[in-house]
């Protein structure tokens, strides 16, 4: 009797311990999935706070009436016509961009790497200058194909330039080639806009990166490539954990390591294309927050993938918020907001890893 009732006592030690390893398991899940909620939260709150703040400010009362009520007023047109779709657009680019840069960093293993640095901006950037300077486009739905077009076939030049790198140095030519890219795009517009002051004037106002005057029409347009460039990247979690583990390691795992890179960088140019495409550039978004998520989640990149969606809308939406309030009557543009803020970052990332370098 003492023999089996201890080893039923042994038996239900490890059975306890197993349920308070599930409860724990399940009690971490929970409590990412509350978090997950007040960020979505917080996400809601600056949308009503975007949709009252501008050249003309609307109480959050009246405008929490007009979005249950379109009764026809003012401040009904001035809520739905003029100030949703700029904020919808800034949520939708600000998640992108932060997914993108999670990515981004995951393919490089380069902590300090963005999406620009494949030649997505500077590829944007020379084709809405040439359709300035030879086909006269003016209006920023003209400028939307061109620089989509633009971005895609940077960043398409980029991977194919890349494609044939031996294993495991394929992340630093892949930022070399970007960086040699920009460059060269980058000369040719400074050159197209040196000679033309019509195509400087207008391409000035669409460089710095705003989302002012972009209207319903750039949101429709750039929406089905966000979606589907963010879906491959959820998809992409678990596979981008066993990259991270280096290419040899993971191709032992099983991984198609060229695929998972083609993917990868297939959602990078969905995500930042259309973002660039609709808004101009506007930097440092995919930098920041996939930096503060690694800070507060940990290096999990499934984890880091989903939260980034309410964490790169949050910082766009405060940005956006901040120009318009801070420059009132008028606004400064989201691109320099988000400059301002990166800009100490990245400086502050750079000083921590000579740090912990010579550590």
């Amino acid at each position: 009797m003492d023999h089996i009732s201890g080893s039923e006592d042994s038996d239900a030690v490890p059975r306890r311990s197993r349920r308070r390893g599930g409860g724990s398991g399940r009690g971490r899940a929970l409590g990412r999935a509350v978090v997950f909620a007040l960020c979505l939260g917080v996400v809601f709150l600056l949308v009503l706070v975007s949709l009252g703040v501008g050249a003309r400010t609307i109480p959050p009362t009246t405008v929490w009436r007009v979005l249950a009520h379109d009764d026809g007023s003012a401040e009904a047109i001035i809520v739905w016509q003029l100030r949703m779709p700029r904020t919808v657009l800034a949520v939708a680019i600000g998640s992108a961009l932060a997914l993108a840069g999670v990515v981004m960093q995951a393919i490089t293993r380069n902590p300090l790497a963005e999406p620009g640095i494949v030649g997505i901006n500077s590829g944007a950037s020379f084709a809405v200058v040439i359709a300035i300077a030879a086909f006269g486009v003016t209006s920023v739905s003209g400028y939307l194909w061109f620089a989509f077009t633009g971005a895609v076939l940077a960043a398409l030049l980029v991977h194919s330039l890349t494609a044939g790198s031996a294993r495991g140095h394929h992340h630093t030519r892949l930022v070399l080639a970007g960086a040699a890219l920009s460059a060269s795009l980058g000369a040719g517009t400074g050159i197209l806009t040196m000679f033309d002051s019509k195509a400087f004037d207008s391409y000035r106002f669409w460089v710095v990166g705003s989302l002012e005057n972009r209207g319903s029409e750039a949101l429709t347009a750039t929406l089905p490539f966000l979606a589907v460039g963010a879906l491959i990247a959820l998809a992409l979690g678990p596979s981008l954990n066993a990259l991270a583990l280096g290419d040899e390691t993971g191709a032992a795992l099983g991984l198609r390591v060229p695929w998972v890179r083609a993917a990868g960088f297939l959602s990078i140019m969905l995500l930042c294309g259309a973002s660039t495409a609709a808004a101009g550039p506007v930097s440092f978004v995919g930098l920041v927050v996939p930096h503060v998520l690694r800070l507060l989640l940990g290096p999990d990149l499934r984890r880091l993938l989903v939260f980034s969606l309410p964490g790169g809308a949050i910082l766009l939406l405060l940005s956006d918020i901040t120009g318009r309030v801070a420059a009132r009557p008028g606004e400064m543009e989201v691109g320099i907001v988000t400059a301002f803020v990166g800009a100490p970052v990245l400086l502050w990332l750079v000083t921590r890893r000579r740090e912990v370098t010579a550590a």
